[in-house]
């Protein structure tokens, strides 16, 4: 009997017969794979899987425990309901980037080393890129290879601090390391808090997941961000630095969406603002805190997709995205409206709605751990997102002003994949504790208590009485907000233009300088054969102008002597120290 299949081999190689596949018999094939590794997860147990050597370190292929479940159980779920939701599609390409990037999100999931975990790591940016890449278009091209370039990024920063963390350490074996421990802990914390949005690094998911394809940004909603809060959890728990990143994530994502005019970008400033009750909680540490960052992770994942879900099929049916160009839709599509109004209830934590028992657990082991500010700044926070996810942007797409558009209900499939999110976002509302069994501590929260509801439900109605005494004033305008993204738009312009004008410049310059002065001297130097005596050592410039003169051979033409090794040096030293900032800088 086979003990342990990994569920990432399952998706990953499934991906590879998904172009010569037709028809009805592929839409079978891509459910079939989900299915499985959602039984794969299932029959796990905990312990270590594929253990190994290589180039004289251990590798462990996977590691399996509590938080690694409940994680790998929500992915699949998800890739299930994704699937189901692009059942539609005829292009393989997104099911192949779909499939690549779920088998790479649970490949980190269950990563017992650094090693296992950065080339999974880099198989989700490079998958992931291409859900934006095909959705084809000038503004979707730019933003694809932004989001790649920052991610590339990312991910060298994040292999800098392996190599230094396994050399200072002894190990590269992944778990539990804090900070403290050097360079090395500092670059790989700032290579998970990339790909978890923590401003000022965030502005690649609100530029990229609005431009990506329909189905493509619903897997993007829920895998990146998700999977670095897993690693978060797993190597930095109770580092008080996240507990401020985090606090400030949930204020900085209200705060820019109520400037957002683009439905699923705003959708994607309430990502950042949820991971930052993730990250506050995994820097909180204490069980309570870290069981309700993982089950706020496994609520979000589902009804952030049931949001994206919800817009996306706005944008198939309309062509529109924009709440300026929206409204008057819930007279033709009644369903995807109630649909929606589930994952708003949600995300605003709405009792009786899975939010209502996982985001109240942050918040719960803020007040158990005395900081009152944080619990004061997450409370704003979720009161926002009830403002905006909940209430504007639900009215002014579905209701408002009729634009007169033409819309009818998407496919079935589509919405047959909101209702499996919508009933699982209902059912872990009204039944948590199966969620609770699957946390990495034992559970002892009881949402339902008279105080929760009653201060729960007061901040949710004083927000949708100012909601409705300020309705005018919250009108969305046609408008760009300036974000993060700003600095290196800019800065790779001014990059551009420096190595365009004055660098290509300087370059001709001394070109031409070489051309007319200093080539002749030496080519007369060579015939002449000039011999340059320096403390007694031998000529170096003669053999230079003859490498020059005869195409090759410099280092041939090198006589040794004082001068030689000391150039040979400077070489090597130059090369060591451009390839160290390189490394540490790009």
């Amino acid at each position: 009997m086979i003990e342990f299949v990994h569920p990432a081999l399952l998706f990953i190689l499934g991906a590879l017969p998904i172009p010569f596949l037709q028809g009805a018999i592929r839409k079978a094939y891509l459910l079939s794979i989900p299915v499985l590794a959602i039984l794969a997860v299932l029959a796990m147990q905990p312990g270590s899987y594929g253990a190994a050597q290589f180039i004289g370190q251990d590798i462990l292929i996977a590691k399996v425990d509590k938080l690694s479940i409940v994680f790998a159980t929500v992915f699949t779920l998800m890739a299930l309901i994704g699937m189901v939701y692009a059942l539609h599609l005829t292009e393989a390409g997104q099911h192949v980037a779909a499939f690549v990037y779920v088998g790479s999100a649970l490949g980190v999931v269950f990563a017992g080393d650094y090693l296992t975990l950065y080339l999974f790591w880099e198989g989700m940016a490079f998958a992931s890129a291409y859900l934006v890449f095909a959705q084809g278009g000038e503004k979707a091209i730019r933003a694809a290879f932004r989001y790649l370039m920052v991610h590339v990024t990312g991910g060298v920063v994040l292999l800098g601090g392996i190599v230094l963390h396994g050399l200072a350490s002894g190990s590269f074996l992944f778990g539990p390391i804090g900070v403290g421990m050097g360079p090395g802990t500092y670059l790989i914390l700032a290579g998970f808090l990339l790909n978890a949005a923590v401003p000022p690094l965030n502005a690649w998911l609100t530029d990229a997941y609005p431009e990506a394809t329909v189905t493509g940004a619903v897997f993007m909603s829920a895998f990146t961000t998700k999977t670095a809060v897993y690693v978060l959890a797993r190597a930095y728990p109770g580092t008080e630095l996240l507990v401020w990143l985090g606090t400030a994530m949930a204020l900085y994502g209200v705060v820019y969406a109520v400037l957002e005019n683009d439905c699923r970008r705003l959708l994607a400033y309430h990502i950042v603002s949820q991971v930052g009750y993730m990250v506050a909680g995994v820097g909180i540490g204490t069980e309570l805190a870290v069981n309700g960052a993982t089950s706020h992770a496994f609520a979000h994942i589902l009804y952030k997709a049931l949001l994206f879900m919800g817009a996306g099929a706005v944008i198939y049916v309309t062509g529109r995205r924009k709440l300026t160009e929206l409204g008057g839709l819930y007279r033709t599509m009644p369903i995807t409206v109630a649909l929606y109004m589930i994952g708003a209830f949600a995300i605003s934590a709405f009792p009786f709605f899975s939010g209502f028992v996982t985001k109240s657990m942050v918040v719960a082991a803020a007040g158990e751990d005395h900081r009152a500010l944080v619990m004061l700044a997450l409370t704003m926070a979720s009161s926002g997102t009830f403002l905006h996810t909940g209430l504007k942007l639900p009215y002014y797409m579905f209701f408002g002003t009729d634009r007169g558009l033409e819309a009818r209900e998407p496919p079935g499939n589509m919405l047959v994949a909101m209702a499996m999110a919508a009933t699982l976002c209902v059912a872990i509302g009204l039944f948590p504790r199966p969620l609770y069994a699957l946390l990495p501590y034992p559970v002892d929260f009881e949402p339902y208590t008279g105080v929760h509801l009653t201060e729960s439900l007061g901040v949710l109605m004083f927000t949708a009485l100012g909601f409705v005494m300020f309705l005018k004033a919250l009108d969305p305008e046609n408008t760009i907000s300036i974000d993060t993204d700003w600095f290196y738009r800019k800065g790779a312009r001014a990059f551009m233009w420096f190595a365009e004008r004055p660098l290509a410049r300087y370059e001709k310059a001394v070109s031409d300088m070489s051309e007319t002065a200093a080539l002749p001297l030496l080519h007369g130097s060579a015939r002449a054969g000039l011999r340059v005596d320096l403390n007694g050592v031998d000529a170096v410039v003669n053999g230079v102008a003859h490498a020059i003169l005869d195409g090759g051979g410099v280092l041939r033409r090198l006589q040794t002597g004082v001068v030689t090794h000391y150039a040979l040096a400077m070489i090597a030293g130059l090369i060591a120290a451009i390839a160290v900032f390189a490394v540490v800088w790009r």
